[in-house]
């Protein structure tokens, strides 16, 4: 099975000065997610937890909301010409009586490459196929965040990747709770497998939806994660840098609050400013 890291020789020069030694690489190869033996997308990928990224993916696509729905999740066995396992194709199949939303088999959108649908036709699809509204959990009173909890969210993502230290390639996704405890951390070479990698160990644990708590990502908010924080019941979604257009259209829509440039005691609320303790924040200032 692929590392996580490779070593490749590298040519350093610094200040005028030329050495050669090795330098260690973030991993990356191709991930072919079959559903009940039909391939259904591929995505480039950092090698590990290959079962949740597959089953985080299938949320987003609106097949799995619970642990139950999923029969096994398998690598196949000869998947190349020479009958050798690359450990680079993996076939989930449904439990039976699962049945299978027209959106995964009739047309792979919102691929991994974040190529798919685009404006309106997104929009409806993902609020056509959402299992769960986004709220805060019933019997429960709103998520209320402090400006000041979310500030210290990037440096513990930070301090959590360890593959990073290594490589300086890899995207992070985490999860919190509303206050502040980190619950789960994946990364990898792309955002949305990160991302897809908490999905899938949380339907795996029986913990969707994901009510009440945050998911940070490392880079920008792209429709696509948007998609899949709604997907997961996420109710907040932070970024360190931008989100875009769609994203929160997205954000507006379902009732999801997005928040980016989460840099420090600095961060912009797109959407779902109800959640954000914005006197708290004017007072600091």
């Amino acid at each position: 099975m692929g590392r996580v890291t490779e070593r490749r020789k590298v040519i350093r020069i610094r200040e005028g000065a030329i050495s050669t030694r090795p330098d260690t690489l973030v991993a990356e190869e191709p991930l072919e997610i079959r559903l009940n033996g039909k391939p259904l997308a591929i995505t480039m990928r950092t090698p590990g937890d290959d079962f949740a990224l597959a089953a985080g993916f299938l949320v987003s696509e609106g097949v799995f909301g619970r642990a139950d729905e999923v029969q096994n999740i398998v690598y196949c066995a000869g998947a190349t010409v020479d009958g050798s396992n690359t450990y680079n194709v993996v076939d989930v199949r449904t439990a039976p009586g699962v049945v299978l939303p027209d959106i995964t088999l009739e047309r792979n959108v919102y691929t991994t490459s974040s190529c798919g649908l685009c404006g309106k036709a997104s929009l409806d699809a993902v609020r056509t196929t959402a299992r769960w509204a986004i709220d805060d959990g019933a019997d429960a009173p709103p998520v209320r965040l402090e400006p000041a909890l979310l500030a210290g969210l990037p440096d513990r993502l930070r301090e959590a990747q360890r593959v990073f230290d290594r490589t300086g390639g890899l995207h992070a996704a985490a999860l919190f709770t509303e206050d502040g405890e980190m619950l789960d951390v994946r990364e990898d070479v792309g955002r949305h497998n990160a991302v897809d990698k908490l999905v899938g160990r949380a339907l795996q644990r029986g913990d969707l939806p994901l009510s009440r708590t945050i998911l940070l990502v490392s880079g920008r908010a792209s429709f696509e994660l948007a998609q899949k924080a709604v997907m997961a019941g996420i109710p907040v979604l932070a970024a360190v840098s931008a989100p875009s257009s769609l994203a929160v259209d997205l954000a507006a829509e379902t009732g999801l609050t997005l928040v980016g440039f989460l840099r420090g005691p600095s961060m912009n609320v797109y959407a779902g400013e109800h959640r954000i303790a914005l006197r708290a924040a004017a007072a600091q200032g």
